[in-house]
C-alpha cells in the first residue's frame, strides 16, 4: 500500500472517529443544511463571520466516515479565511476530488489528503457535500442542498 493512500486512511479513520469543531456555534450568523437522500448523510453547517472573515466553523449531523471526516477537515481550514478565500478553497478541493487539476493539491495543504477519494467515485459525493453546504451558507441560501 502507498504512503498516500495510508494517510488517506489514517485520516479519514481520525477525523471520522473523532471530528473536530462537531459541536452547535452559538454565535452562528451563517448556516446551512446539507442533505444527501441516496445515502443519508446529513450535516448542518455553522458559521460566525466578522468583518468578511470566517472567526468559527463547526458542524452538527450524521454520515460516513469520508463525509464526516470531510466535514471536519473543512472547519479546521476555514478559520480566519475570508469569504473569497473560502470559495477558491471550494474550488480547489472540488477540482481535486473530481481529478479535474492535479495542481490543486499544492494549495490545499492537509485538504489534499482526501485526493484519494478519487479512488472510490461513488463516495466523491461523500466528500463534497460539507462543500456544497459550505457555499450555501456562505450565499445565505436557505434550502437544504444535496449532491443528488
Amino acid at each position: 500500500m502507498s504512503d498516500l493512500r495510508e494517510l488517506y486512511q489514517e485520516v479519514i479513520v481520525d477525523h471520522g472517529r473523532r471530528p473536530r469543531n462537531f459541536r452547535p456555534l452559538a454565535e452562528a450568523n451563517r448556516e446551512a443544511e446539507g442533505f444527501n437522500p441516496l445515502c443519508g448523510d446529513h450535516f448542518i453547517l455553522q458559521l460566525r463571520v466578522e468583518d468578511g472573515v470566517i472567526r468559527d466553523a463547526s458542524f452538527q449531523g450524521s454520515g460516513c466516515a469520508i463525509s464526516t471526516a470531510s466535514a471536519s477537515l473543512m472547519t479546521e481550514a476555514l478559520k480566519g479565511r475570508t469569504e473569497t478565500e473560502a470559495e477558491a478553497l471550494f474550488a480547489g478541493f472540488h477540482a481535486l476530488v473530481l481529478g479535474a487539476d492535479e495542481d490543486a493539491a499544492a494549495a490545499l495543504g492537509k485538504l489534499a489528503v482526501l485526493a484519494g477519494v478519487r479512488e472510490f467515485p461513488t463516495r466523491v459525493k461523500c466528500a463534497t457535500l460539507a462543500w456544497h453546504t459550505l457555499r450555501a451558507a456562505l450565499h445565505g441560501r436557505e434550502r437544504p442542498v444535496s449532491t443528488e
